[in-house]
């Protein structure tokens, strides 16, 4: 509905500068959390190896960001206050961008929308001081600082009320500012840390000291630091390059995985991004390891020349666009599947930490020691012959020069319940699910041979004709090519239509439209679709469950070491189709602690 009166002319008016940077705040300054990233980000750009934050009510009433950086000169404090000045580009080439504040925004954003002070001091002169509240701006002072940059940024939003309203909670808004600390912690491991809540009860909340030594041994250790012993103890280390493009940091095996996509951290040139292409390509990596409600765990850093990604899509500069988005993808997941694949059969220690919580359940009773036990009478009375009721077992009497030294998953012992496979090791032993090992071997074997053999396509009697939108048309026919490669054989038909020729042979009669609008709904959200090759991989995977070894079923100790030898030689042995492990390891000294002979 129309509201305005009839026959009056709207006036084009321009803003004046405090509308133009409370509307500038409302891009770049979402939240307290947003704000502290900005200033933080300014601090990493400025040189600084130590950076502190203190924070009061969620941020909302507090933000202080103190560095050891180089500082600004008093003379330059009301121009860095000026909207679209920095210092970190001269505006000719806007696509080499080598810092992460490039913008001129955040600190005259900032002023806008809360009352702002910059204390600064660089080498040589006196500290100098600047305010600004609500856009109006005081004359240069002199201050006390040795050296560095204090930015003091108090009750933000109190220019824009209507703004405070759509903020949550000061334990949420805390949360997120804890959170935006520790994704740039991970990218400067170099750089010591502190984010100190200072409200009524000042804690410390999070803080780093700076790591030393090659890039990648100070990721790993900053990584256990922010993220826990646990994943970097079952994380492997990522090192690709394609075209210009170089993949680093480490990705958990995919037996440490989690029920949401909570643990994805990704970097291009350093900077944080929440890229729908990036976190497409990791899902895709692991999509053949795990099932459906389970996510990976990563922390990837892709680092180019600036000219061949675009960071200025977005004021938060949160997302990126690459020159060759392709080409981004296709390294992830190559540099991931190849490093996975290079793990062979390992399987995360969380698998027998939580084996070993399992086997001690909490004593709801005093101990009863053996000698308290009352007798079992008589030993042919002892109850053997009950307890071989309920357990089965078969103890493999191996040969005497097959000893476990240098086999990681050591020597088959015994079976147990026809289905677990007992071997001993060098240092413990080992328990593996014979099915689903099995079940595991087979179809990497199949996807081998699928690979070098391709998939077969069985040509549609009758073309299936599948009217899209010329949007949609144009998407699918740009991966027409990979999808051949998976059997799926389409082409265009005129108009806004594709024509269905040939559909993959293995997964026998297919809906083709129903096929057709899943692709696309994946391309539209992930930016690729696998979902033939995940529905061709899904037959391979059953044919292999039907093909393996099945539980229930006697093994002789030649068939039991010969699985645990296939194993070993195997990649991704480590867990089944579904991501459950194959196998758990437990080290002789783990057992005997839970006999109590430490």
């Amino acid at each position: 509905m129309n509201t305005h009166a009839p026959n009056i002319r709207p006036v084009i008016r321009q803003l004046d500068d405090a509308a133009i940077n409370r509307i500038a705040a409302g891009e770049v300054v979402e939240r307290p959390a947003s704000a502290v990233k900005e200033l933080v980000e300014n601090a990493i750009d400025a040189g600084a190896k130590r950076i502190s934050v203190d924070v009061a009510d969620g941020g909302k009433t507090l933000i202080r960001v103190t560095d050891d950086g180089c500082g600004i000169a008093a003379g330059d404090l009301p121009l860095a206050l000026s909207r679209h000045a920095t210092s970190k580009i001269d505006g000719s080439d806007l696509l080499n961008i080598h810092t992460f504040g490039f913008r001129g925004e955040a600190l005259p954003s900032l002023g806008a929308v809360g009352r702002l002070t910059i204390t600064s001091r660089v080498p040589g002169e006196a500290a100098a001081e600047i305010s600004v509240a609500g856009g109006e701006m005081s004359a240069v002072k002199p201050a006390a600082l040795n050296g560095g940059t204090v930015i003091t940024l108090r009750d933000l939003f109190y220019a824009t009320p209507a703004r405070l309203k759509f903020l949550r909670t000061d334990r949420a808004e805390a949360q997120a500012i804890t959170d935006i600390i520790k994704r740039l912690a991970m990218a400067e491991p170099f750089i010591r840390f502190e984010l100190r809540d200072v409200s009524n009860d000042p804690r410390t909340v999070f803080k780093v000291e700076a790591q030393s030594g090659d890039v990648m041994a100070a990721l790993k250790g900053r990584l256990r630091d922010v993220l826990g012993q646990d994943f970097t103890d079952n994380a492997i280390a990522i090192d690709a390059e394609r075209e210009g493009l170089h993949l680093t940091g480490y990705a958990a095996l995919p037996t440490y995985s989690r029920g949401a996509a909570v643990a994805q951290f990704l970097y291009v040139n350093g900077r944080p991004v929440k890229d729908k292409l990036l976190t497409g390509a990791l899902r895709a990596a692991y999509f053949d390891f795990l099932s459906r409600d389970r996510h990976p765990a990563a922390a990837l850093f892709v680092d180019c020349d600036p000219q061949l990604v675009d960071v200025n899509v977005h004021p938060a500069k949160s997302e990126v666009r690459f020159r060759d988005p392709g080409t981004a993808r296709g390294l992830i997941v190559s540099g991931l599947r190849h490093a996975l694949a290079d793990a062979g059969h390992r399987a995360s220690t969380t698998v027998a930490g939580a084996t070993l919580g399992a086997m001690r359940p909490e004593p709801t009773e005093p101990r009863v020691y053996q000698m308290d036990r009352p007798s079992l009478g008589p030993r042919g009375d002892s109850g053997f012959a009950e307890m071989a009721q309920d357990f089965s077992a078969q103890v493999v009497e191996t040969a005497p020069m097959e000893e476990p030294e240098d086999l990681p998953l050591g020597v088959a012992r015994g079976q147990v319940h026809e289905n677990y496979i007992v071997a001993q090791t060098a240092t413990g032993m080992v328990i593996v699910d014979q099915h689903a090992a099995h079940e595991r071997l087979v179809y990497e074997k199949l996807k081998r041979q699928m690979a070098e053999n391709g998939v077969a396509a069985q040509a549609l009697l009758i073309p299936e004709i599948v009217s899209l939108s010329s949007g949609d048309c144009a998407r699918l026919l740009e991966v027409a090519d990979d999808l051949a490669r998976f059997g799926l054989g389409i082409e265009a038909f005129g108009g806004d239509a594709i024509a269905v020729r040939e559909t993959p042979a293995i997964l026998g009669e297919v809906d083709a439209k129903a096929m057709i609008h899943d692709i696309l709904d994946e391309l539209a959200d992930l930016g690729s679709s696998q979902s033939v090759q995940a529905q061709v991989e899904a037959i391979l995977s059953r044919v292999a469950c039907h093909g393996s070894i099945r539980s229930g079923r006697w093994m002789r100790a030649e068939e039991m070491n010969a699985l645990l030898r296939e194993m070993e030689a195997t990649p991704h042995s480590g867990q089944c189709n579904h991501g459950r492990p194959t196998y758990v390891e437990l080290k002789l000294a783990d057992i005997e602690r839970l006999f109590g002979r430490t």
